[in-house]
Parts: C-alpha cells; structure tokens; sequence
C-alpha cells in the first residue's frame, strides 16, 4: 500500500494557521488581512515596497507577550515579525514581507510624568510632539529632535536610536533613555536599565532568553572591547544599530540599552521606554545666515561652530525655493530676504543659541553677530535674527518640511533616500561634499541638500525615475561609491536614519566585529524572525541580509501602471510616504480622517497608496480607467449593470476596489492635504475621480443624489421653508433619510426675509448690461455678492450682514444671479455634471468679472473652487476672478476706525480649506480687523468635524463628533473664555450649532454690527 503523503504547507497557510493561533490565545487588537491594510504598510519613507502577509494592531502589552510567545513554538518558526510604528523611516526599516506589528494604534499612551525627577514612562507608540505637548506645562522637552516629530513615535525613536537638530548638545535618543520594557521572542518581558555590578551579576545568571541576551552582550563588551574601541568612529552620530562602543558607561555601569536603542526591532519588541526629560531653555535666538554658495555655506561652519551654539542647520537654495511655494513660507518669509542687487541665496546655516539668562543670551548673540560683522574668511550675504521661541519654531518648521518639501520638483525623476544620512567628522564635511557632489555631477543628476553641519551629516537625495530600469540601476554603483567614499573620510554610510535594507554593508564595516553581532542577534532572536536581513543574521541561520537592489521598490509596481494613467494621476501617485499627514496635533488642520481614526488607510498617505495599487490592478485586469471614464454610459442606459453588480457584491468580495471605497468615503474631503502636504497629494481630487468610476460600476448610495443635488432643489423648496422644515422635523422623515439616504439630518432653511434686505440695501441685480452703464466712480463704489447655497439658503442672516456692512461702507450692493456652483456635484463624483455646472457658472461670473466690478464669495469652501476645481478644468477659458471677503475689505474698509468702543477681543476659527490652500488670504482677517480698531487672532485648531454635509452622513456621524471633540470642543469650552471665538466656515457654524447648541457669528457681523453703530436690524443677530 501507498503511504498517503500531504501536500507540504505553504508560507500563505503558515501565517493564516499562525493567526488563527493568535485569535484562538485571547489576542485582543485587530489582526487584518485586508489587502488595503497590507497595501498601506507596504511602504515607508523609502524607495521600497514590501507587501506584509498580515497587519496586527496590539491592544497593550499582554497582546505583544502573546505574539511573542506564539512566535518561539516549533510550528510557527517560519513566520516572521516587525514592529512598526510611525512608518518614516527612509531605509525600509518596518517593512516586512511577514507580519508588520503596528505598535502606534492602541499602545499610544503616557503612562506617568514626574516633573520633579524629570522623568516620564511612555508607551511605544506615543508621538514624540505628543509627549512634549504633555511636558511644556512642566517646563520640560524630551530632547533629541526630528524633522518628523509631528508623527514619529517614541518606539520608533529608540528602535532607530533617532537625532537630529541639536544631537551636538543634546545627544542620541540612547542619552536619554532610562529604562525599556522589552518583550522577546518565547513571550519573556523584562526591563532594560544600566546595571551596576551586583545587578550585573544577578543579570548573568538569569536563566531563559533574557539572561542570554545579557551574557552575549558582556561576553562581547569584555572579549572585544579592543576592537570596539577601533572599529567604532568618534563621532557625534557613532552608530545606530547594536552600539556595542556604549554597552559600558563612563560610570562603570553596563547597559544593555544601547544595543536596543537602534535595533529596528530585530532584537524584541520595544512596548514602553523610561525616559530622561530636561527643562526647556527659556530664551531662543536663532540666526540665519545666507551664503551665494551652498559650499560657502558648509565651509564657514567651523568657524560659526567656534561660538559654541546650540545647533547649526543648513539648507541649499533647492529647498528653499521650494519652501517659497508652501504654505510655510507665509511664516518665514521675513527672515529670508531677497533683493535685485545682491547675489541670490544659494546656501543657509541657521545657527541657534539658547539659555535661561536673557542678558547672557543676548551677549553670546552680539559676539557671534560681530563675528559675522568682522570675519572675511567666508563671503556672507547677510543675516537675520528670529528671536523667542514662536518665531525659532516657525523657521524650523521650514527646515523640518525638507524632506518632504524634495518630493515637490516637477518631472519624474524625483529626489530619492538611499545615501542620504551619511556622517563624517564636521571638519572634513565640506571637502566630503564636494567629492559627493562630483559623483552626482558626473552621472548628470540633481539633488537637494539639507542636514546638521555641526554633527557632520548631510542629507542628500540624487534625483531619479526609478519607474525608468535605467536610472533605477544607478542604486547600485551610486550606494558602492558613497560607501566608499564614507569609509575614505573617516565616516558613516548610515549616520542617522538607520540601516534597514542597506544592512548589507555592515560585513564590511564591521570586519572581524561583525561576528560579534552575529552572536549578538542569536542570542535575542535565535530563529532570525524578529525583523530579519536587517543589521544582522545569525550564523549559520539560513537567511541573509537584504540587498539594496533585491529588494522590491515602489517603482517595480509603479512601472506597471500605463504611462497614460500614471500622468493623468500623478498628483496623487507621487506621494513620497513623508507621513506629514500622520501629525498627530489636533490642532492642526491635517487630515481629520486619520487623527479620528487611528487607521492610516484613513489619511492622505494611506489612500494615495491604495490608489496607485488599484490603478495598477485596473490595469492589470485589462481596465483602462481612462477609457472607462471618457465611455460612462447615461444614467439609464448604465443602471442594469450597476444594479446587478450592486446584487453580486457580496460576492465579489475580492473585488479591491470595495476597500477602496471605504478608505475614499471616509475623507471629509476638506483638501487641508492639497495645502499642507509637502508634495501637494490632493486627496479629494483623486477621490473624486475613483468615485466616478466606482459608481459607474456600483449603484450609489441615494444621499450621493441628494447630497449632489442640493443647490438645484434648494431655491425652489426655499420658497416653501416652513413646509420642508416642518417635514424634517418629523420623526418619521428623518427614519426615512436615515434607512434610505443614509442622512442623520439634514440642514434647515433660514426664514430669514432676505427680501427686506434687498429693498432696504436697494441691492440690484447683478448682470453683464447694468454693469456696463456705470461710470469708473460707480463701478469704484460697488461690489457683486456671488451666492453660495449654504449661506443663501440655510444661513440667510450671514448674507445679509455682508449686504449691510458693504451698504454701510459706501458700497453699492449687486447681487449676481444664483448658480449651482458644483462643489457637492464634484466632492461625491459627479465630474460630468459639474464640469456642465461649472463651465455655466464660470461664464456666467466671468461676464460680470469683465465689467470691472469686483465679486465677492461669502463662503472660503465655495469660494475656493473658482481657484481650484475650476482651474482643472480641460479648456476652461477663463476662471471667474471672485474675491474671499476680507480680501475685498482689507481695501474696503475706510483708514479710520469707527468711533465707538471697540466690543472686545476675537479669536478666530479659519475654515479648513481657507487656512491651508489659501494661507495669506486667511492672514489678511486680523489686519481687517486691525483697521477697524478690533482685535482678532487666528486660533490654532484642528477640522470641526463637519466639511460641507459629511457630518450629516450616517456613516460618518460617529468620526465627525469625534473629530469635533478633539480640537474644537477644547477650545470653545475653555473657562474663562479667551474670547468671543468667530468662524468664517458656513459648515463649521453649523456644526458647532448642532453638537453645542451654540451660535459662532461670521466676522462679516461683527463688522456689520460695528459700522451699523448698533442698528442690527440687517445683522445675523437672531435667526
């Protein structure tokens, strides 16, 4: 008889039995398989791309000892795992063809703060902002600094042993960790701080994993230590990754930290870090010195080095001019001038010197300046002076926008991260960068330059189209070469960002130490399934370290996407993984979507990645999504197939393009991304696009028509307001929008007599042949109002307080006819119709814009998209020139304020989509303000939650409260109140009126209120 013999067991069923084992041991997080999970944490901030088996999402500690001793048995010995937290790294240090393990979720808390000590115990996923928010009431900062501390995570902080601005005063991320609570493979945890010697010795003879680890660890520190002492250069940025020159401190302590600080995870699980805190430096001066030449720039830091400041930064004139194009520029701009008659600035170090002593500070300051003043061993442009804390951190923020600020060239070749965190000692940089630069020149290729010339390191980023297999080869030879040239300065390839997949040169640098790393690596992780090919391998393990050209790149699956396709998408297709969008401040306006959810499906990174990989299965499938969109049949003749489509759905459950789906209805399409993403990603652009298509395939929910819909319908229900209120006031109607439109509400239309106004205000109607029988002093006295829906129909009173204020400043009113914009038509994909709407309207509008009079839109949401949507447009003619209202004011507005006592102070609340696509239109209302003798200041603040008729939505209704809670609820609820809080947002009045039953008035009424001396008859006063 013949033996049966089974199938062998393939890697897919290893993990899927592996997760099942997770699931069956009282794993508590998430564990998904999705394919758009898997697809979002594929990539990094790299140039690869490594598509996980799995993602899970610990829920605390207990969950990571249950991975970990799941892991260890016999039969799960082929399943590999890395944690991962932020996702920034630059060398693909989380990515994982095995299970990612997203420690930033759920394990994002702190756990306790000790001011006195100056101590803090975290959880691996708290963001490093995060925590120096929580510290700043204290007077205390977790030191080390990052351009990307808005998202990186303590955990990933310590896995890369992360520095940055400041490293030459302040150290490493290892100088200021305490204690780490570790979890290793078999499920042993244990805490991890410096050992005197009786501690030591009870350490040794530990048995398991853990009292491996530490033998291993002192075995090497006291058999090589010699070595050591040879192979490790002396330099600020030493090493990151098994620091064996650190495992023994200046006091005799041995600590086994330093391995674990720069271990990218290889070595355990990171779950919580004790951490070293130090008191913020009360005084800031940061000088910004401007060269013709960015060699000028490098050369002349030793000498500014010489006056012993806190940190020198440098940037090259490609950053900078492209920082001149972002919206940090309206921040900065004063500190970096231009002029006709000097050279053009071509490099910048930014020198800072700090102390609790303002007369001290100030000295130091004053003997650099005169320095700067007498020295004529560099040709210096000049130099100014950022003072105070808000005005330093304002310049850093440009600084810290670098990496993402490369990714915004135009063209396809692009600046790419794979030498670019070389370090050797500051006094041979420049002649270092000049062999660099020569190496760059002689493959014709550019790049940017920006980095820390007080430590020794530059980033440096060639730029390449790794789409072309051409310019992608060029990894190789150029990684060769830097390394050699590093090696020839007396440096490091990897100075700063860790090793990740160009580990394969560690042999080499280490030489004969490199075994002791080995030993290092079997002694924590003896199966190589902690995060394996990076850093190290054990020997006789059979698995190697990675290579820089084998690993997969994002280009290998960019490049199978149509040439055609790829142009047509490529604002959002050239996201460079920067993760800007993972800032974690509630504060600020970045993605609502993903600070509500925690799902990084749910942020701009996110979705462009889900959008290049759907493309390239579009395509793949034989779908030429070009074609489909230019093809879409009519309503009717496309509902049979869409209504049978909607009936198999259920069944076509590997049909990718369903998470899709639920990543796009989920953004609330604000393009806060559009403005502050450093490469531009427009979100709600692209989202548009793929809804268009979705639906051409899948039936639509009813509120898409009702929603898209809602500025045709709108002036015809306006005349019956007290009958369609009445109607979705009832019960039953609102359990009908709800079952069937997937509507919670709806909003009320306003029974304000608009009509009274227009006779009161003898505002005209607005139309191209009364315009034209002005005289130049009529048309200098008169201004068109453009409608809006939102503020026409459900806010009346707004509308009516522009009409008065404009009236009361001399102003002829004219009111243009009322057109559907086309915005709601654009947001949920219906791009035919509002290219129909659009193309109307702006024809409309533009004829009145030719008479010489100038339009003004009420509403900056609205408004925008005459600037924006309509300039995509293929074709469009000409874009209608409409004003936002304070841009029209700021010269409206008489010299003299009113005589009358001004009603007190004003915070401000910017709508999302004003302060982040149009940032000195949204500065210009406190110097309206200003003018009338009021003052106002801009509240910094995150999204309200609402974004047009999102918080409407069912499905949305839970992440809209929630993303109102995180910033907006805070401030309107601070007692005392600072001030009276305004909102220029029709939808985020509206939604501070239904979560608080509280009326936010426009700064238009205020304005009215104020130039009306009191008479509110035609003010928004009451509803």
């Amino acid at each position: 008889m013949i033996a049966h013999v089974p199938p062998p067991v393939t890697l897919a069923q290893h993990y899927r039995q592996f997760l099942a084992a997770l699931a069956a041991a009282g794993f508590e997080g998430e564990i998904s398989q999705r394919h758009a999970d898997r697809t979002v944490l594929a990539t990094d901030n790299s140039i690869y791309q490594r598509l996980p088996q799995a993602v899970v999402f610990p829920k605390h500690a207990d969950d990571v000892v249950r991975l970990a001793t799941l892991m260890d048995r016999d039969e799960h010995r082929r399943v590999v795992l890395a944690p991962r937290g932020g996702g920034t790294g630059t060398n693909g240090q989380s990515l994982t063809d095995g299970i990612a393990v997203d420690l930033s979720r759920h394990l994002n808390g702190i756990v306790w703060i000790d001011p006195v000590r100056r101590v803090a115990r975290v959880q691996a996923g708290v963001v490093k902002d995060q925590l120096n928010a929580a510290l700043a009431p204290h007077g205390l900062f977790f030191a080390p600094e990052l351009s990307t501390s808005n998202r990186a995570t303590i955990g990933g902080m310590v896995s890369t042993d992360a520095s940055g601005q400041g490293s030459c005063s302040y150290g490493k991320t290892r100088d200021h960790v305490l204690a780490l609570e570790v979890v290793l493979p078999g499920g042993e945890r244990f805490t991890s701080r410096p050992a005197g010697p009786d501690e030591l010795q009870a350490h040794l003879a530990r048995p398991g994993r853990v009292g491996d680890a530490w033998r291993c660890a002192h075995r090497i520190a006291e058999r090589d230590a010699a070595l050591i002492a040879q192979r490790f250069p002396k330099l600020n940025r030493c090493l990151t990754g098994y620091d064996l020159a650190h495992l023994r401190e200046r006091d005799g302590r041995f600590n086994l930290n330093s391995v674990l600080c720069g271990a990218e995870g290889s070595l355990g699980f990171i779950v919580e870090a004790e951490l070293n805190l130090l008191p913020i430096p009360r005084h800031t001066v940061l000088v910004n010195v401007r060269y013709a030449s960015f060699m000028d720039a490098l050369r002349d830091a030793q000498a500014l080095m010489a006056h012993a400041p806190l940190s020198i930064e440098t940037v090259d004139s490609r950053v900078l001019m492209l920082a001149m194009e972002d919206i940090v520029w309206q921040g900065v701009a004063e500190y970096f001038p231009s002029s006709e008659d000097s050279a053009p600035t071509r490099g910048i170090n930014m020198v800072e010197f700090s102390g609790d002593s303002l007369e001290a500070l100030e000295t130091r300051v004053a003997a650099f300046v005169a320095h700067l003043a007498r020295d004529a061993g560099a040709a210096r442009l000049g130099h100014t002076i950022a003072a105070g804390h808000a005005a330093v951190t304002r310049v850093y923020a440009m600084r810290k926008r670098a990496v993402g600020l490369l990714g915004n060239v135009q063209g396809e070749a692009r600046p790419q991260p794979f030498v670019e965190d070389t370090a050797v000692p500051p006094e041979r940089l420049a002649d270092y960068i000049a062999e660099f630069r020569a190496l760059l020149d002689g493959h014709g290729l550019s790049y940017g330059m920006f980095g820390h010339v007080d430590a020794g390191v530059l980033h440096v980023r060639p730029a390449l189209d790794l789409k072309d297999p051409a310019q992608a080869a060029l990894i190789r030879p150029l990684s060769d070469a830097v390394a050699r040239l590093t090696r020839k300065y007396g440096g490091l390839l990897w100075g700063e960002h860790g090793k990740g997949v160009r580990s394969e040169y560690a042999p080499a640098f280490f030489g004969p130490l490199y075994a002791s790393l080995q030993e290092l690596k079997a002694a924590f992780d003896p199966h190589n399934q902690l995060n394996p090919g990076k850093i190290a391998t054990p020997a006789g393990v059979d698995a190697a370290l990675l290579r820089i050209d084998e690993v997969p790149m994002r280009a290998d699956a960019d490049r199978r996407i149509d040439e055609r396709v790829w142009q047509s998408y490529a604002g959002g297709l050239h996201c460079n993984g920067n993760g800007a969008c993972y800032d974690f401040d509630p504060d600020e306006a970045m993605c609502p979507s993903w600070k509500a959810t925690r799902e990084r499906r749910h942020s701009p990174k996110g979705r462009a990645s889900l959008l290049r990989e759907w493309l390239r299965l579009q395509g793949e499938a034989g779908v030429d999504v070009l074609q489909a969109a230019a093809r879409q049949p009519s309503f009717l003749a496309g509902l049979p197939a869409r209504w049978r489509n909607g009936r198999r759905r259920a069944k076509a459950a590997d049909d990718f393009s369903h998470e899709v789906y639920e990543a796009m209805a989920g953004c609330l399409a604000c393009k806060s991304c559009a403005g502050q993403c450093p490469v531009k990603v427009n979100v709600p652009e692209f989202r548009a696009r793929f809804l268009e298509l979705y639906h051409a395939r899948y039936l639509r929910p009813l509120k898409d028509y009702f929603i898209g819909s809602l500025e045709y319908s709108m002036p015809g229900l306006a005349r019956m307001p007290a009958l369609y209120n009445g109607l979705m006031a009832l019960p039953a109607v609102r359990g009908l929008l709800a079952r069937h439109a997937g509507m919670v509400d709806a909003p009320l239309l306003s029974r304000f007599d608009f009509a009274a106004t227009l006779r009161r205000w003898n505002v005209r109607h607005a139309t191209p042949s009364a315009l034209a029988r002005l005289s130049a002093d009529e048309r200098a006295r008169s201004v068109v109002l453009v409608q809006d829906a939102f503020t026409r129909y459900f806010e009346t009173p707004v509308l009516a307080a522009f009409i008065a204020l404009a009236a009361r400043l001399g102003c002829s009113v004219w009111l243009a006819p009322f057109r559907p914009n086309g915005k709601p038509l654009q947001v949920q994909g219906f791009l035919r119709a509002f290219d129909r709407a659009a193309r109307r309207n702006a024809d409309m509008l533009d004829a009145l814009v030719q008479c010489g009079v100038p339009l003004v839109g009420l509403d900056p949401a609205m408004t925008l998209v005459y600037r924006q949507e309509y300039a995509k447009l293929p074709q469009m003619a000409r874009l209608p020139s409409v004003l936002l209202p304070q841009e029209w004011l700021l010269d409206a507005l008489p010299a003299e304020a009113p005589p009358r006592a001004a009603p007190g102070d004003f915070r401000l609340l910017a709508h999302c989509t004003e302060k982040t696509n149009a940032p000195a239109a949204a500065a210009l209302w406190p110097r309206v303000f200003a003018r009338a003798g009021l003052r106002l200041e801009a509240q910094a603040s995150g999204c309200c939650g609402m974004s047009g008729t999102y918080g409407h939505e069912q499905r949305n209704l839970q992440t809209s409260q929630r993303i109102f809670s995180q910033s907006w609820a805070p401030l309107l609820e601070a007692e005392p109140a600072p001030a009276e809080f305004l909102a220029t947002g029709y939808s985020c009045r509206s939604q501070v009126e239904r979560l608080q039953a509280r009326r936010l008035r426009h700064p238009v009424e205020v304005l009215a209120q104020l130039y009306g001396g009191g008479d509110e008859e035609d003010v928004a006063a009451a509803r």
